[in-house]
């Protein structure tokens, strides 16, 4: 002890010598915690850290080693990048202390550097509640697409405090925001933005992904700006697209198209609009080939229908470049990116010119900035010729809708009865079942006029989670409306959601980015939706549903006419009931539900595109034109 002692003093004076002079004689073949930190400290003072850092194992595989000791040799172990024992010795003090800051910021940097996420995810709660600013950062990586998790935005919110002047960390902050239903965050960020939004500038929204650009933006200059966006290689050059366009390629007498998407499973959004397009396919003039990479785990919820859809090849393990050779392999005529800047999408493959013909069609409403497209699939409605300046690719525009709509595997289910949803029978009802990031100030001032000006009406709407809920009562409260007027839906299966829908009486869209799936949904249903005509893709979307369908006098000019037309309709139960009636005649006679009638528009758009290819011809607008109109049902 009296060596230790004189170990310790020594160290402490700064004479370091001495101090490893005093504890040499200790040394041997012991097993005492004390006595082997203050060596390995010893050790890295004379900087031999690696030597320190093997005196830290021996501390730390003592019995019971002490929390002290654990957190030393995980830190001597970082400095000399030893990650298997950074993760031994990280877990065990883990498992002691699950609060120190220190060592999770530690251990998960080791795993996100092996490539681990999921276990560095575990570690994530203290750093979120840490002040340090290495530790707030790593929690932002731990927490990048976390959107269920209210943490999330406290750690974005520090982030943002800390870079007050980055684009990137402010428009993050935003799009965090939104899934919490934060208005009174939104509206601060936002409010700061709007110089930025006025003179469009790019180097202020190259720190936003597009599609959280168009949840807030209706500018198709501005969306276009919004390149924070996922894409595994960089844009060909204008000669390389060029050389794509018309190096040789085998046309066959039918077209070979390839889907490339991760949704390929009957129960997600994009396949319930897709699936009866698909099986619709006249093989004598297309052959579908489906490029999948879609995650196992939704692969194994399908419900048998993916033999139906065409010939399906997985690319889920091959590499960008790998996709594109054997897309290039197979001789696909045109490919059709199916996600654009959605979660999960792998455009990058594009990038490698796998097709004489390269198409964005239906999963992202807007241009695909940076990917190598010749067109983009629309209709006049939401792609008019005042678009085409704001987008590399060139429209192609169905006559109808660009969306397609399965009449057949859509499940038609019963009403539910308000009873048995909690909702009040004498009451009118207005819904909304677009997702919560979708519910913009300008939404939410909308709905709080219409509810103001409709009093024995309640507003029906699906808000996931304690804190967004708890977020938009207080501001619709502080928008004159009561909470008590305001009924949360759960998540449920697709036919309990439908049956429920047919509960209500007007769906009300959001703006600018309006309902896609969740309007064509509604429509299904029996249930009208109500809209206002907008400036870009994404905010005229439910405009071209409710044309197809037949009922172009649900979509109004602008908020201040939408308002008054949803009151009136509120206090007219007359009015209400005839345009249901509309809708139920209209389903399976206008051209919104008719698969097989959108499926000759596309073949007919592919073979367009196509004929342009062939001939050497670059690619240009245009326009399909309709077949004649129906004189009797579809179905």
């Amino acid at each position: 002890m009296a060596a230790l002692a004189a170990a310790r003093t020594a160290y402490e004076a700064g004479d370091f010598i001495a101090a490893l002079t005093h504890l040499s004689g200790l040394i041997d073949g012991s097993e005492d915690q004390d006595t082997l930190l203050l060596l390995a400290e010893t050790f890295d003072k004379l900087g031999l850290t690696a030597d320190a850092a093997e005196i830290a194992s021996r501390a730390a595989e003592s019995d019971d080693p002490s929390p002290q000791v654990l957190k030393r040799a995980v830190e001597l172990h970082d400095k000399i990048g030893d990650e298997a024992r950074i993760q031994l010795y990280g877990m065990r003090l883990f498992e002691k202390a699950p609060d120190d800051a220190d060592n999770a910021a530690l251990l998960a940097a080791s795993f996100l550097r092996g490539g681990e996420d999921a276990f560095a995810r575990l570690l994530r709660a203290p750093l979120a509640e840490s002040e340090r600013p290495d530790h707030v950062m790593i929690a932002g990586t731990l927490y990048n697409d976390e959107e269920r998790d209210p943490a999330a935005l406290t750690v974005f919110r520090k982030i943002a405090a800390l870079h007050p002047d980055d684009p990137f960390a402010q428009l993050k902050l935003l799009a965090v925001a939104r899934n919490f239903c934060d208005y009174a965050l939104i509206e601060t960020v936002e409010e700061k933005l709007k110089p930025a939004l006025r003179a469009r500038e790019a180097a202020v929204f190259e720190g936003e992904t597009g599609y959280s650009n168009l949840l807030w933006c209706a500018d198709e200059a501005v969306n276009r700006l919004a390149t924070n966006n996922p894409c595994s290689r960089p844009m060909p050059s204008p000669a390389s697209i060029a050389a794509r366009r018309t190096r040789p390629h085998a046309w066959t007498a039918r077209l070979r198209v390839g889907y490339l998407s991760s949704d390929l499973w009957d129960d997600h959004a994009t396949m319930r609009l897709l699936q009866s397009v698909l099986e619709q396919h006249d093989l004598g003039r297309v052959e579908p080939v489906l490029y999948c990479y879609t995650p196992e785990r939704f692969v194994g919820f399908d419900a048998g229908g993916r033999d139906r859809w065409g010939k399906i090849v997985p690319i889920g393990t091959m590499s960008d470049a790998e996709a594109a050779e054997t897309i290039r392999r197979d001789g696909i005529d045109i490919l059709v990116d199916l996600k654009g800047f959605t979660g999960g999408s792998r455009s990058g493959i594009l990038n490698y010119g796998p097709a004489p013909v390269q198409v964005a069609w239906l999963g992202f409403p807007g241009s695909t900035v940076g990917v190598d497209l010749d067109y983009v699939i629309g209709d006049p409605i939401v792609l008019p010729p005042s678009s085409q300046p704001h987008y590399h690719e060139q429209i192609c525009r169905l006559p109808e809708s660009y969306q397609p709509n399965d009449p057949v595997h859509r499940v038609l289910p019963p009403a539910t009865p308000r009873d048995d949803l909690g909702l009040p029978a004498d009451r009118f009802v207005f819904a909304s079942f677009n997702t919560q990031r979708k519910i913009s100030l300008q939404t939410l001032e909308t709905w709080a006029e219409i509810l103001r000006g409709a009093p024995r009406s309640v507003l029906w709407v699906m808000i996931d989670g304690a804190l967004a809920r708890e977020n938009v009562l207080a501001a619709l409260e502080r928008r004159g409306v009561a909470a008590e007027r305001i009924h949360f839906a759960p998540k449920c299966d697709y036919a309990t959601h439908i049956a429920r829908l047919q509960a209500a009486d007007l769906g009300l869209d959001t703006a600018p980015y309006n309902g896609h799936t969740t309007t064509s949904d509604k429509l299904w249903a029996g249930l009208p939706v109500i809209t206002q005509k907008g400036s870009n893709f994404a905010s005229r979307v439910s405009e071209s549903l409710l044309t197809a369908i037949g009922l172009p006098d649900l979509v109004l000019p602008n908020r201040q006419a939408l308002v008054a037309r949803a009151i009136a309709l509120a206090e007219d139960p007359a009015a209400i009931a005839r345009t249901k009636t509309r809708l139920a005649e209209n389903r399976f006679r206008a051209p919104l539900f008719d698969a097989e009638r959108f499926c000759r528009h596309l073949e007919q758009a592919f073979e367009t595109m196509a004929a342009r290819a062939k001939a050497k011809k670059p690619p240009t607008p245009f326009t399909v034109q309709a077949l004649p109109a129906r004189d009797r049902a579809f179905r």
